[in-house]
């Protein structure tokens, strides 16, 4: 039997042909796996980039203090001197943070670095802070510097009656008590503050937040400024400027503001009164009430005569110093009156006027335990002033700097009556003369502990040049025709 093949049965409906794959159907199939094959050869074109650009280099700089921990550099910064602070800040941006948490001490220059909060930011460690200089308006275009005994500024040519810093060349006192706030609220272990202008409301706000403050520095304050002052219960040492001659005349520190000091700074170990008027209550006040004083300073007071005899009452005060005074006390009583400070060693007189021979004697008179006394560039103190000295039997070391009245006779007459002394220094005093000195003060030379004898600057100076042939030497240029 034979079978015939039939042929197969054709489909109607052939199938499609398929069309060649395309970006836009390979993308949404496999979205994933194509994406990351797409972002993988971006990376590895840049990376081939970017070792090109390196091949130059060959070695990369490392920054090895970034494995150091913030703590670790700061150790290390405090033991570098104070020198290198400012180059290390200039290293990068951390260094320049790091360096600002050591500094503790900074004298501000602008009031807006504290405003802003950019002070309390850069120096977050901060313990003693000058404000005096930003709380004065500085002029715009002025090359004009004022050179005063509390402070040098930048002045214009306009002066009023009442000084330099006055007619709105001084912050406002809410401008100032507004950054005191500021600045209280930032550093509450504030330790020393110098202000300018401050009222009570703004020494509040730092009595509240600091009660670590020792040291406090008023400029320009009055008897209402220091009602605030019982606030500060740690204070130690206290300054107060209260009239500056020539740059404001318009404070006033009396007898009541004296009394107001006095009876909230039980703990004072140290006041200085510069500019400040008062009398006998005033003085009298501080040292019964301020038990712990042991230096006192008076800088071109004005108190009313007879406050000498109330330094009496300062049982514990071991330095008294005056500086730039114009009288010591005007009528300073009688000799019964005045009493004495037993425990008084130092007595310092700083440019002071010394011509008044009554004030001068009730001094040493109240100064009679006094162990060392030092007279530095003083008019009026001649031979009779010096003399009145040797009421104080206890001198152990004489300092005389600039004193141009005092003879070698005055010097050789007081030096002598002092069995005890040890150290004496005689510099600048053009009457005192090498030859005038006698045997017997050039015994006392011989047995003294420490001696600075410099009288006279000419004899120095001549002996130099006659060595090293300086005056000599203009002699071939300068001959006469």
């Amino acid at each position: 039997m034979s079978y015939l093949c039939s042929p197969e049965k054709q489909n109607p409906h052939p199938p499609l042909k398929k069309s060649p794959s395309s970006w836009s159907n390979l993308w949404f199939k496999s979205p994933n796996k194509t994406l990351n094959h797409v972002v993988f050869t971006m990376h590895l074109k840049s990376l081939a980039k970017h070792q090109i650009q390196l091949q130059p280099h060959k070695t990369l700089i490392f920054d090895r203090t970034l494995l150091l921990s913030d703590e670790l550099l700061l150790r290390v910064f405090q033991k570098l001197p104070e020198s290198q602070w400012k180059p290390n800040s200039l290293v990068c941006k951390r260094w320049l943070s790091l360096q600002g948490r050591l500094v503790r001490s900074l004298k501000l220059l602008e009031w807006n670095f504290l405003e802003s909060g950019r002070l309390v930011s850069r120096f977050p460690n901060l313990t003693r802070i000058d404000l005096v200089h930003a709380c004065i308006v500085r002029p715009r275009n002025c090359s004009v510097l004022l050179n005063h005994s509390i402070v040098s500024v930048s002045v214009d040519l306009e002066v009023s009656e009442k000084g330099f810093l006055e007619n709105g060349k001084l912050l406002a006192s809410n401008i100032v008590d507004r950054g005191l706030r500021f600045l209280a609220s930032g550093y509450p272990n504030l330790r020393k503050l110098a202000v300018l202008g401050a009222s009570e409301l703004g020494l509040l706000s730092v009595a509240e937040e600091c009660d670590t403050l020792q040291d406090l520095e008023l400029h320009r304050c009055s008897d209402d400024t220091l009602r605030a002052i019982s606030g500060f219960e740690n204070l130690q040492i206290l300054k107060l400027i209260g009239n500056a001659e020539g740059l404001y005349n318009k404070s006033l520190v009396s007898d009541i503001g004296l009394t107001i000091l006095a009876q909230g700074c039980s703990r004072l170990v140290k006041l200085e009164l510069s500019g400040c008027e008062g009398s006998y209550d005033g003085i009298r006040a501080i040292g019964q009430c301020c038990q712990m004083l042991e230096e006192l300073t008076l800088s071109d007071h004005r108190t009313e005569g007879g406050w000498l005899s109330a330094l009496s009452y300062c049982e514990n005060l071991k330095t008294l110093r005056f500086q730039s005074c114009r009288r010591i006390d005007v009528c300073p009583g009688l000799d019964e009156h005045l009493g004495s400070c037993p425990t008084l060693e130092r007595l310092h007189l700083h440019k002071c006027q010394l011509r008044d021979k009554l004030s001068m004697r009730a001094l040493y008179m109240v100064c009679g335990a006094v162990r060392d006394i030092v007279v530095q560039d003083c008019w009026g103190l001649d031979n009779d002033i010096l003399g009145l000295a040797t009421t104080c039997r206890r001198v152990k070391e004489l300092s005389l700097e600039g004193c141009s009245l005092l003879t070698t006779e005055g010097l050789e007459c007081a030096v002598l009556s002092w069995k005890d002394l040890q150290k004496l220094r005689v510099v600048s005093c053009k009457n005192i003369k090498d030859s005038e000195v006698s045997p017997a003060l050039s015994t006392l030379f011989s047995t003294l502990k420490e001696l600075q004898w410099r009288p006279s600057t000419r004899s120095l100076l001549s002996s130099c040049l006659v060595e090293s042939g300086m005056g000599k030497r203009g002699s071939k240029f300068f001959k006469k025709t």
